[in-house]
């Protein structure tokens, strides 16, 4: 006659399983709605880890806009202190010709800089990038966020020219207040989704600290269990085999 499996194996590969995983619940039988329950807050902890990672993408995107809408801003400064310049009447016509000529340049830059600027071979500042989404939380709730047109026709100064003596200086201070609009608004997108950084950080913390309560394993308990149940096979064993020696016993007393 053979020894019989042990009786507590299940037990014992239960204890040995959590201790290697550092889960508990490793499948269905070894708690059901525990399971289900972990199961869908770690789907939810993974959509605001998703979320986390598109509002840090849609920060950065925002400082990248913030940032072109400065340059264009210094470009325009410069735009309004020549034509200050270009307004003073003993200037000559040439002399407001080579005015021009700089004001020109800072023109081709303002479009230099409203083209190139993108994120992720995204446009930004072109007057393309309008109630652009994006999905903040777990439940796929979104954000419309805009990084404002830097082009010449948004701002106004398609035409601005100095070269007829008398200059205007209001379209460059209009497409001023346009650009500290724009950026103004940058701000206040980029802090609101700081805010929901925050807060889908601080509900996956909480999340995650709630399924590690429910389902990491207890080592110093597990230890335990897995040691205790080691003893108690052992012992089964040792019953076993003194059973199956005394009914040996019996069997030869039979024959003597």
């Amino acid at each position: 006659m053979g020894i019989s499996a042990i009786g507590g194996y299940g037990a014992y590969n239960h204890y040995a399983q959590s201790l290697s995983s550092g889960s508990r619940i490793n499948r269905a039988a070894d708690g059901a709605s525990e399971m289900a329950i972990l199961q869908k807050e770690n789907a939810q902890i993974k959509g605001l880890d998703a979320g986390a990672s598109n509002i840090s993408e849609g920060k950065n995107a925002l400082n990248i806009a913030d940032g072109a809408l400065g340059e264009v801003t210094d470009y325009l400064q410069r735009m309004r202190e020549l034509g200050v310049k270009a307004s003073n009447g003993l200037l000559s016509y040439n002399d407001r010709q080579s005015i021009q000529a700089e004001i020109d340049q800072l023109k081709q830059g303002i479009t230099d800089v409203a083209g190139i600027t993108s994120y992720n071979e995204k446009n930004l500042i072109d007057g393309s990038a309008r109630g652009v989404q994006i999905a903040t939380d777990s439940n796929g709730t979104s954000k419309s966020i805009d990084f404002g047109n830097a082009t010449l026709s948004a701002l106004g100064i398609e035409d601005f020219d100095v070269t007829g003596g008398s200059v205007d200086l209001k379209a460059i201070d209009k497409a001023l207040e346009t650009l500290n609009s724009s950026r103004s608004n940058i701000g206040a997108q980029t802090n609101a989704l700081e805010y929901a950084y925050n807060s889908s950080r601080n509900t996956a913390y909480n999340l995650t600290s709630g399924v590690s309560r429910m389902g990491d394993t207890e080592y110093g308990e597990y230890v335990s269990k897995l040691q205790k149940q080691q003893t108690l096979d052992t012992y089964r064993l040792m019953m076993q085999k003194k059973e199956m020696e005394n009914k040996h016993k019996n069997t030869m007393a039979l024959f003597m």
